[in-house]
């Protein structure tokens, strides 16, 4: 409800994606089945991640499926209807957030090239954009197919972007790309059902890096696919920079696992009580993220993570973390995301100086101060 409440009135891109949560290193887990490599055992969580378009700080967590694979043989994937498919999960995700964010300015529900589902783009809610990296070089109408379409389009810009790292270690990268778009009719594939429109007319925005980049890194080749328009310079760029922004996704998995939550690490063996963990730490890794996001300064409230009415307990516990120098007084104003960011990264240990928190900080500093805040409420109760 609180993600709701934030994105309501907003142009908010819907972050999906899927992630393996692997225990491969902890034997004895009972009722999971195999993990993507067809034998250690796990699970999947595909959570659904709103984050404001404009500002592209993260609004909350949507909506998750957590399953775990069953261990005996299915069906060839061509002789099963789509519901019967794990990648039904990527059209639940654009119902979900559908349903959910319907006070939104505009929702735009974004994935990688597994997302590349024609049923999803076939059966889209009205309320909801699609901007999915294009997989399969599919028959277009025209003849030709939509990997060769863009051969023959014009130049629109050159322009620079910014690579995030892919990898813990590694650095962002900046490089210069060329833009192309245009409008383009995909032919429905012979395994969809019949019911589903004979053909769907999208757009597409094509990225390439123009110099070569460093070896052993991929040249940037972005093909993306989206319901939204495409016409011109201007919003071939700004589709490219929304799909950029499902890169917070990855975060989350990252703040989730090893960066943060370490949910692998999890001693809990029975599958119910992890799939609840997971539940729980999606949340968690959410808010992480929403205060890490918060600490320079944002324009979100404190209620994005924590309801406003603890406000004067907040205040309370804050004082006790500031200090004598200027740069230990909080500087945020009251009651916003970043007073409330600055006060937990306080809590994890943070010294006001040098390298700002980030999310192992904002962790250990959540679970210091949401029990120095639940121990404040429980003395205020008693008589």
């Amino acid at each position: 409800m609180r993600t709701v409440r934030a994105c309501a009135g907003r142009r908010v891109v819907c972050a999906q994606d899927t992630s393996e949560i692997n225990f491969a290193r902890w034997a004895g887990r009972k009722g999971l089945g195999p993990g993507g490599d067809g034998k250690t055992p796990g699970f999947f969580v595909h959570p659904i991640v709103a984050v404001d378009a404009e500002e592209q700080a993260v609004l909350g967590l949507v909506g998750a499926r957590i399953w775990t694979r069953g261990s005996a043989p299915v069906a060839p994937r061509a002789s099963r209807e789509i519901e019967d498919k794990e990648s039904a999960r990527w059209i639940e995700g654009a119902h979900t957030a559908s349903e959910r964010l319907r006070d939104a300015a505009q929702i735009i529900v974004t994935g990688d090239q597994e997302a590349d589902i024609w049923a999803c783009f076939a059966r889209r809610p009205v309320n909801v954009e699609l901007l999915v990296r294009a997989r399969h070089d599919r028959p277009l109408a025209t003849q030709g197919t939509l990997f060769s379409a863009p051969r023959s389009w014009p130049e629109l810009c050159r322009y620079q972007i910014t690579i995030a790292p892919r990898r813990i270690g590694e650095k962002a990268r900046t490089t210069i790309v060329v833009a192309r778009s245009g409008p383009i009719r995909v032919l429905r594939p012979a395994t969809a059902r019949q019911q589903d429109p004979a053909e769907l007319e999208l757009g597409l925005v094509e990225i390439t890096e123009l110099e070569p980049p460093p070896k052993g890194v991929e040249p940037v080749l972005w093909r993306l696919l989206t319901t939204l328009p495409v016409d011109g310079a201007d919003a071939a760029k700004d589709i490219a920079r929304l799909y950029c922004l499902r890169w917070r996704i990855e975060e989350v998995f990252r703040t989730l696992k090893s960066d943060g939550l370490k949910l692998e690490d999890s001693q809990v063996r029975g599958v119910e009580h992890l799939f609840r963990l997971a539940a729980l730490g999606l949340a968690a890794a959410v808010r992480i993220l929403q205060l890490v996001d918060a600490r320079n300064g944002s324009f979100r409230p404190m209620s994005d993570v924590l309801d406003q009415e603890f406000e004067p307990a907040v205040v309370a516990i804050g004082k006790t973390r500031e200090g004598g120098t200027k740069p230990q007084q909080n500087p945020h104003s009251q009651g916003s995301l970043s007073w409330l960011s600055w006060i937990v990264a306080r809590y994890g240990g943070w010294n006001c100086y040098g390298k700002p928190p980030g999310p192992k900080t904002m962790a250990q500093g959540w679970k210091q101060f949401s029990a120095i805040l639940a121990g404040y409420i429980m003395a205020k109760q008693l008589p």
